[in-house]
């Protein structure tokens, strides 16, 4: 396998496929918290949700990084800019999170602003100090939760978090126990950027490498199984301390989603050329092109709307899924009408100018 992607190449069209996916997932996930009744019983919907919970996140993460090693092999920005651009940026995403966390408690894209400042100054690592940094950090997090509090400002009931307008609740959950913490998910951010290192064009390097993140995950899945079966007579956090679940993100966690991430990734750099000779692919990566507007979307209009109708904590798990298609399917037309007159969206565009 080749380890540089030539800059001279076309746009991986795949990668906004994957985008949109991601994009989607997240939707059903936020949709399925923000409308579900928690005392709902499980079923087949809740389920479904409830399997995407940490991986369409993971995945969105690990295009972040992805997006930010193909932008540097481009050479769209060097040296000193390029760091500044992408602090401006990271700045720009810290204020629209934070905007969003006002709606929504889950929000992931305040955490994005600080995997994106970490993530800068890794970008030019070697494969080996990127594996090695993204292995650091989940050990950290192994060792911070058996040391502090994982609890500390949780009320697990309701799902809300007491503090975090504090600078040390602002802290804790930002690094350690909010929803998308720096550790470990800043690894994903890494791996992202570790793929860049390998030539994402050849068609038998994305098989290869997709046959080594499938067989990660699946080791990986046994592993969580059968540690939980063994280990739970003996210690009744088991299932935390070696699930494959995002709460909370153990080792296990991360490479599993990580793994699957990339799995899926592959598929949609497979599948791209496909879906374009057949005319489809457009309709997926347009939306996928403007995926900080259409997110930023689903929780001011989208949540917002179904605020005011009374929706919120009340609905089933059906009915939380079908209002993410509902919304997904407008976003693909409204990605359509405005590329006719745009090219890119207009949260993506005001990133750009306000950060050159």
């Amino acid at each position: 396998m080749t380890t540089t992607n030539p800059p001279a190449k076309t746009r991986l069209e795949g990668i906004d496929l994957a985008r949109f996916l991601a994009l989607a997932g997240m939707v059903v996930v936020n949709f399925s918290i923000v409308l579900t009744d928690p005392e709902n019983a499980p079923d087949g919907w809740s389920i479904f949700a409830e399997g995407l919970q940490g991986r369409s996140a993971a995945l969105f993460v690990m295009l972040a990084g992805l997006g930010l090693g193909l932008g540097l092999a481009a050479k769209k920005e060097t040296g000193a800019n390029f760091i500044t651009v992408h602090y401006k940026r990271a700045a720009i995403l810290l204020g629209l999170g934070l905007l969003n966390m006002l709606i929504f408690e889950a929000d992931i894209i305040h955490f994005y602003a600080f995997y994106f400042a970490f993530g800068v100054w890794c970008v030019r690592w070697s494969k080996g100090q990127l594996i090695t940094g993204m292995i650091t950090l989940m050990l950290t997090f192994s060792i911070m939760i058996l040391t502090l509090n994982y609890d500390a400002g949780w009320d697990w009931a309701t799902n809300t978090y007491d503090g975090f307008w504090t600078p040390e609740g602002f802290i804790r959950n930002l690094f350690f126990n909010g929803w998308h913490p720096v550790i470990p998910w800043l690894a994903f951010f890494l791996w992202g950027i570790l793929l860049t290192r390998f030539d994402l064009y050849s068609r038998k390097t994305i098989l290869i490498l997709a046959a080594i993140h499938g067989v990660l995950f699946v080791e990986i899945s046994f592993l969580s199984f059968w540690l939980i079966e063994y280990f739970t007579p003996l210690e009744a956090d088991a299932a935390y301390l070696f699930g494959t679940t995002p709460i909370p993100p153990m080792p296990l966690y991360t490479l599993a989603a990580g793994s699957l991430a990339f799995v899926t990734i592959a598929f949609c750099l497979l599948i791209a050329p496909v879906l374009k000779k057949i005319g489809l692919l457009g309709w997926f990566t347009r939306p996928g092109r403007q995926s900080l507007t259409l997110y930023a979307a689903h929780i001011y209009l989208g949540m917002e709307a179904m605020a005011l109708f009374g929706w919120m904590q009340n609905q089933s798990a059906k009915t939380a899924i079908i209002a993410s298609i509902i919304f997904c399917i407008t976003a693909i037309i409204y990605a359509w009408v405005w590329s006719k007159y745009f090219k890119i969206g207009p949260l993506e565009a005001l990133l750009r100018n306000l950060s050159r």
